[in-house]
């Protein structure tokens, strides 16, 4: 039986500590539901701490990292994917995971999603942000879900999974 991958797109450098602490549990009830976490494998934001939540509960992770050797890497990625595409590799991410969870809202999360909805994968939009949650709904309101909490996030993808 194949595993589920979990890509979670996110905030990197400018990532809240409310982002932060969210990735962190998220990334722990990722391993616990034995799914593999998939992020863009670098060592700030959200891709570090959804890794090292789900490194604390022995999940394992896997990291499509932009550049083709090992500066800015996660010390909490297991798989290393040295794609040296830098942000072409979003879509690598996208096409890997099964369900995508974005974590927070910027630029680069904002073009995940795009690809994402256009390869017609599930989004989970774990944000606060009305607008984006508005116009990515719109986009496809059939595959975005907008949660709350790392709770309700991990509920919809029991429920879709």
């Amino acid at each position: 039986m194949r595993k589920i991958i979990i890509g979670v797109m996110d905030r990197g450098e400018n990532a809240t500590a409310n982002d932060l602490q969210n990735a962190y549990i998220l990334g722990q009830l990722i391993a616990k539901h034995g799914w593999i976490l998939l992020t863009g494998g670098r060592n700030v934001g959200v891709m570090d701490a959804v890794s090292k939540g789900a490194k604390s509960a022995d999940g394992l992770t896997i990291g499509i990292l932009p550049g083709e050797n090992k500066d800015g890497i996660s010390s909490w990625v297991d798989i290393a994917i040295f794609t040296d595409m830098g942000n072409s590799r979003n879509n690598i991410n996208v096409l890997t995971s099964d369900v995508i969870i974005a974590c927070g809202l910027g630029a680069e999360t904002a073009s995940q999603i795009a690809l994402a909805l256009k390869a017609n994968k599930q989004v989970i939009l774990l944000n606060n942000d009305e607008e984006s949650q508005l116009f990515f709904n719109k986009l496809s309101p059939e595959n975005v879900y907008i949660v709350e909490s790392v709770e309700q996030a991990i509920a919809i993808n029991e429920i879709k999974n």
